[in-house]
């Protein structure tokens, strides 16, 4: 049995799922562009540091980040870490706006 077809159907959807794990996240329009830049450095800030370099909660900095899934940091806001101080955000901010938020973060760009 010739499984050549069935090895480039696969390797086509593993390169289909990297791409759409890379792509960027769309950035909300504005203003809520700048009501999430806010949330970010005044709420987020109230622990993590006004500069996001750390207080009660850890760095967001993209070093401190570096290494880790953006899918993983997305759930982490989304649904906060029970039994830390981390709150959910899900009922502030959508999907979206939290993979565009970490974005940000990772890549420097949040501040």
């Amino acid at each position: 049995m010739d499984s050549g077809p069935v090895r480039r159907g696969i390797c086509l959807a593993a390169l289909l799922a990297a791409s759409l794990c890379q792509q960027a996240a769309a950035a909300p329009a504005e203003p809520r562009a700048a009501e999430l830049l806010q949330l970010l450095h005044n709420d987020c800030g109230a622990c993590h540091g006004l500069s996001l370099k750390g207080g009660l909660g850890s760095p967001l900095t993209p070093q401190a980040l570096a290494g880790k899934p953006a899918a993983s940091l997305v759930a982490t806001i989304l649904n906060g870490r029970p039994g830390t101080p981390m709150p959910p955000w899900r009922p502030f901010l959508s999907e979206e706006e939290a993979q565009w938020l970490v974005q940000l973060l990772q890549q420097g760009g949040a501040r």
